[in-house]
């Protein structure tokens, strides 16, 4: 009989193992997730919401981060119609500090889908689960696996790291295309009685076994299948090609306090990066003028005092924007940085006081007290800006 010729690209499970290894391989994995599955509150039961509104708060972000996160979101919005009526200063606060908050205006969106097209149920194939905003094919999956019992892959970085060592793929896992590659070897394995732990169980093993630089192959329950435990390259895989470098963005926040004790704030733009989020007022500069704010003017002083127009150009760039006479203090009190997928936001923070609340404020800035900031959805770059400022005394 002559044997099956494997595809190095498209690999046929089937021809390497055969239907009994595969069997078995389905058998010691979900007994393993039985003995050693996580005990976390998406877990409770298999309701499709709570399963959604946990894959997309995981991704990018850690499950101990999470946690907190998933019980709040839960008790301020406990249906799809809690979600789709939620005002959007709330949506945006239950959000604050996990980033992309695109993610949770996509889950808003599709929750108003649900609520026109399907009563406030999540539809139960993947074809119409997938037509859903901010939904795309590894959520699909896991909705469906998780919440439906439906034998269908949730490809995440966790699945392409496993499979890759199991079968020494060397798909390039930073290429859209390379899903494809992965679907099609885990379809071949995945049990069709229990698609729903075996998806989890790839997830746990990933996050806590078969981790990215330290991966603990001596406890790992597909060791005896995995060919790069076998050949000890196990570090060699996943194959991922370099990230493109973040582009550097440089800012002045302008941090202006009243004779009240207020701080000015600032709501982005409706649209683009942090839409509608708070801040202090932020002014783009280029890399020279930034690099000048540290080095210019750096005389310490004890007491704040009006800085005279013949100042350099730190004082300069603050004043740019002024509204009123403004006491700012004559070299930046600190500095923060904050990395976005594409971005990397460098901001040096001036301080100022104003003599009263004359400031001219834009129509989306408020004077508000520290006190009540946490009634306020702040981005993470705010987030260390406030740090930074209460570190500092100026807070």
């Amino acid at each position: 009989m002559k044997k099956s010729k494997v595809d190095p690209l498209f690999p046929d499970v089937t021809a390497l193992w055969g239907e009994k290894k595969i069997i078995a391989f389905q058998t010691e994995f979900l007994e393993w997730y039985e003995r050693t599955r996580r005990d976390l509150p998406w877990r409770e039961n298999s309701d499709p919401y709570r399963v959604w509104v946990s894959e997309i708060m995981l991704q990018q972000t850690q499950v101990v981060t999470v946690i907190p996160y998933f019980y709040r979101f839960m008790e301020w919005f406990p249906t799809i119609a809690d979600l789709a009526e939620a005002e959007e200063d709330k949506l945006l606060k239950a959000w604050e500090g996990l980033g992309y908050y695109s993610r949770v205006r996509n889950m808003q969106k599709a929750a108003q889908q649900l609520v026109e097209a399907h009563n406030g149920k999540m539809p139960h194939t993947i074809e119409e689960i997938s037509e859903l905003k901010g939904i795309g094919p590894y959520t699909a999956g896991a909705i469906s696996s998780i919440a439906f019992g439906l034998p269908e892959p949730a490809i995440d970085g966790n699945v392409m790291r496993v499979f890759s060592r199991l079968f020494e793929l060397e798909s390039d896992i930073a290429k859209p295309s390379s899903r494809k590659v992965f679907d099609h070897v885990v379809r071949q394995v995945m049990p069709h009685h229990d698609p729903s732990s075996f998806n989890q169980a790839i997830m746990d093993l990933g996050a806590t076994v078969c981790t990215p630089k330290a991966p603990n192959c001596e406890s790992c329950p597909l060791a005896g299948y995995c060919q790069s435990y076998e050949k000890g390259t196990m570090l060699n895989f996943p194959v991922k090609s370099k990230k493109v470098k973040s582009k550097p963005v440089y800012y002045v926040a302008h941090v202006i306090k009243n004779n009240s004790g207020e701080y000015v704030l600032e709501q982005r733009s409706e649209t683009g990066l942090l839409a509608n989020l708070w801040t202090f007022p932020l002014i783009e500069v280029t890399k020279e003028a930034y690099d000048k704010l540290n080095v210019e003017d750096t005389k310490e002083f004890a007491q704040l005092e009006l800085i005279a127009e013949d100042r350099p150009s730190y004082i300069s760039v603050l004043k740019e924007q002024e509204r009123c006479p403004t006491a700012w203090q004559t070299k930046p009190v600190g500095e923060v940085t904050h990395i976005f997928s594409h971005l990397k936001w460098h901001i040096s923070i001036g301080y100022g006081q104003v003599e009263s609340a004359d400031y001219s404020l834009t129509d989306r800035q408020k004077w508000v007290p520290a006190d009540q900031f946490s009634e306020y959805a702040f981005p993470k770059p705010q987030q260390k800006m406030v740090e930074v400022l209460s570190g500092t005394g100026y807070l």
